[in-house]
């Protein structure tokens, strides 16, 4: 059985299921499953659950993070992709639920094309960590235990 306080629910957004082969000049050459498996041992090192989902769609990331407040998680670290620049309903679930936030991106959206620039779900996290690669959410995952989230 899984203890709430103890689950992190890492979501993903649009495309992130090809990584390792989109641009991996940009984004590196992990997998997301690389990265799942990762976050898993290192998850299981600090006593965390992670519960790592991808999808294509805005509303399941929001209907997930509805989710992960009802579950009791513990937070939620989200890549949203390109809906980082465009998804006021994310940020407007992000505002809406009690669980903080963690925005991660593999590359730097500020050093990048100007229309990236913008971050609505940044404007409701907790924090953000950008252009660390795969490492990010690992660093992600640290605050959560260290207890700076």
């Amino acid at each position: 059985m899984t203890d709430a306080s103890n689950l992190i629910y890492v979501l993903n957004g649009p495309n992130l299921n090809l990584l390792g082969t989109r641009e991996p000049e940009i984004y590196g050459s992990d997998t997301l499953d690389d990265i799942a498996g990762m976050l898993e041992d290192r998850g299981r090192e600090l006593g965390l659950e992670i519960d790592l989902r991808q999808t294509n769609h805005e509303g399941m990331l929001v209907d997930w993070m509805h989710e992960a407040q009802a579950e009791g998680a513990r937070a939620i670290i989200i890549n949203p992709g390109a809906y980082t620049h465009t998804s006021i309903a994310l940020l407007d679930a992000a505002q809406a639920i009690k669980t903080p936030v963690i925005e991660v991106h593999l590359s730097n959206p500020l050093k990048r094309e100007k229309f990236r620039h913008i971050s609505y779900i940044g404007m409701a996290a907790a924090k953000s960590i950008l252009g660390h690669g795969a490492k990010g959410y690992l660093m992600a995952l640290e605050a959560v235990a260290a207890g700076e989230i």
